[in-house]
C-alpha cells in the first residue's frame, strides 16, 4: 500500500506532543485492556497488557510518522541491541525500516529552496516530486541533468537537525516507561551514541565527500559501482548524485549458487578491506543500501551516511583478535580484545569468558579453509541467542564500545545478507591476506 503523504512535525515542541499523546494512547490502551481481561478473570503482566497488537500499532505509525531521529534509533536499536531487545519491540523495528510517510509537496519545495535557493530547479532539467524511496532522515528522488544524466537526489526532512537530540531522548523514555528495554540496560550510553551517528548521518556534506573517498579507493574495481556525487546541486541537507540502476540485493535469493557466492565474497572481501586497508567502513548494513546490476554482474554501493574511521589501533586489534581465534589463542584474544576497548569495565571472570566464546562463534567460518554455508549454519540466529544470554544472565549489556558496536552491526548484517541469499563464502581464504600480512 502506497503511504500517505503527511506533513513532517518540524518544531521541538510538537514533535513532544506527538510522543505525549503517543505514550498517553498506549496507557489508555492498557487500562482497557487490563479491565477486559480481569473481567475474563485472567491475571495478565504488565508486558502482555501494553504489547498489544493496537499498542504495537500505535507505536511503530507514530514513530513511522515522526521519522528522523525517532526513526533512526529505532533502527539502530534493532541493529545493534536487537540481541536484547523483546521480539515485539524487534519486530516494529523492522518495519519502520521501510514505512515512512513521504512529505507533501509544498514542504519539499519549501526544504529544497531552503537548502538550493529559489532557483533550485535551474539545477535539473526534470525533477520528479513523487519520491522513489522513503528512508529515516530524508527522500529519494529522480531527477534529470542538463546533460540529461539521470540523477538521485536525496532531500533531508525538514527540522530533523534540531530535532536529533530531543527526539532521541523522547523515544528512550518512551521505550523505557513502555517496557520494551529490559531494566538491567543502561541505555543512555546507547542514546548518546546515538545522538552523535544521527548528526553525523544528518551532515549530507559529509556523506558526500565519503562517497567520493570511496570512488576514489574502487576505481579501479571491477566488481563495485559508487554513485558520482553533483557537488554543485547539494548541500548538507541535499544530496545529487548519479542514478544506479539496479535489483535489490535480495533478489539474488532467486539466481544460480555461483553467482550468490561471487556477489557475497565480494562484499565480504570489501568488508575486510574497509576495516584493514581503508580504516574506513560504512557500517550500516541496510539490505536497500546495495543493488545488484545483473548486466555488468557489478555492485552498487548507496549510503555513505554511517560511515567511520577507525584507528590504526582498533584496526590491528581485530586482525589480532581473528589471529588468535585462527590459532586458539586464548591469551592472544583476551588481549587483542583488550586493546580494542572490550574489558575496560570491571567484569567477573564468567563475563569474560563468555564475550570471548561470543568472539569466537563470530570467527567461526574463518576457521574453515572451505566455503562456509551460512544459511545451513544458522550463526546469526546463534550469534542472537548468544547476545542474549551474555546481556540478560550475565549482565554484560554495556560493552563492547561504540566503534565496535558498529563494526559488529555491519558484521552481522553481512552474514544475514549471506545466509538470506543462501550465499557459501571461503572467508578464511578472504582474511589470511591481511594475518599473513601482519604476522
Amino acid at each position: 500500500m502506497a503511504a500517505k503523504e503527511k506533513n513532517l512535525p518540524t518544531h521541538r515542541i510538537s514533535r513532544l506532543g506527538k510522543f505525549a499523546s503517543l505514550a498517553t494512547r498506549v496507557a489508555g490502551n492498557v487500562l482497557a485492556e487490563s479491565t477486559k481481561q480481569i473481567a475474563q478473570g485472567n491475571r495478565p503482566t504488565a508486558r502482555d497488557l501494553i504489547l498489544t497488537p493496537q499498542n504495537i500499532t500505535r507505536l511503530t505509525n507514530q514513530l513511522a510518522h515522526l521519522r528522523g531521529a525517532a526513526m533512526k534509533l529505532g533502527q539502530m536499536l534493532s541493529m545493534d541491541a536487537g540481541d536484547i531487545l523483546e521480539p515485539e519491540l524487534a519486530e516494529i523495528l523492522s518495519r519502520l525500516r521501510s514505512d515512512a510517510d513521504p512529505m507533501p509537496s509544498k514542504q519539499l519545495n519549501a526544504a529544497l529552496v531552503d537548502s538550493l535557493g529559489k532557483e533550485w530547479k535551474s539545477e535539473f532539467l526534470a525533477f520528479n516530486f513523487k519520491p522513489i524511496a522513503s528512508a529515516s532522515i530524508g527522500q529519494v528522488h529522480q531527477a534529470y541533468s542538463d546533460e540529461g544524466e539521470k540523477l538521485a537526489v536525496k532531500v533531508q526532512y525538514p527540522g530533523i537537525k534540531k530535532s536529533i537530540d530531543s527526539d532521541v531522548d523522547n523515544v528512550g523514555t518512551l521505550l523505557k516507561v513502555v517496557g520494551l528495554i529490559p531494566k538491567s540496560v543502561d541505555y543512555k550510553g546507547l542514546l548518546e551514541e546515538a545522538k552523535k551517528q544521527l548528526h553525523d548521518e544528518a551532515n549530507y556534506q559529509r556523506e558526500g565527500e565519503f562517497m567520493e573517498r570511496y570512488q576514489t579507493a574502487l576505481k579501479d574495481s571491477q566488481r563495485f559501482v559508487v554513485p558520482k556525487l553533483h557537488k554543485q546541486s547539494s548541500s548538507d541537507s541535499v544530496l545529487t548524485m548519479s542514478f544506479i540502476e539496479g535489483q535489490n540485493i535480495e533478489s539474488l535469493e532467486e539466481f544460480d549458487q555461483q553467482t550468490k557466492n561471487d556477489v557475497m565474497t565480494a562484499l565480504l572481501d570489501l568488508m575486510f578491506k574497509e576495516l584493514f586497508e581503508l580504516r574506513v567502513v560504512q557500517t550500516d548494513p541496510n539490505f536497500a543500501n546495495y543493488l545488484y546490476l545483473q548486466e555488468s554482474k557489478q555492485i552498487g554501493l548507496l549510503d555513505f551516511g554511517a560511515t567511520r574511521e577507525y584507528s590504526e589501533l582498533f584496526s590491528k586489534g581485530y586482525l589480532h583478535a581473528f589471529a588468535s581465534v585462527m590459532k586458539q589463542d586464548q591469551i592472544g584474544l583476551n588481549d587483542a580484545l583488550t586493546q580494542i576497548g572490550f574489558f575496560s569495565q570491571t567484569i567477573l571472570p564468567e563475563q569474560r569468558d563468555a564475550v570471548l566464546n561470543l568472539v569466537k562463534m563470530a570467527c567461526e567460518p574463518m576457521l574453515l579453509n572451505e566455503e562456509y554455508d551460512f544459511k545451513a549454519s544458522g550463526l546469526a540466529q546463534k550469534l542472537r541467542e548468544a547476545g542474549t544470554i551474555l546481556s540478560l544472565e550475565k549482565d554484560y549489556w554495556h560493552t563492547p564500545p561504540a566503534d565496535a558496536l558498529f563494526l559488529h552491526r555491519k558484521i552481522g548484517g553481512m552474514y544475514l545478507l549471506a545466509a538470506r541469499i543462501g550465499a557459501k563464502v571461503n572467508i578464511h581464504r578472504l582474511v589470511m591476506p591481511y594475518i599473513n600480512k601482519a604476522m
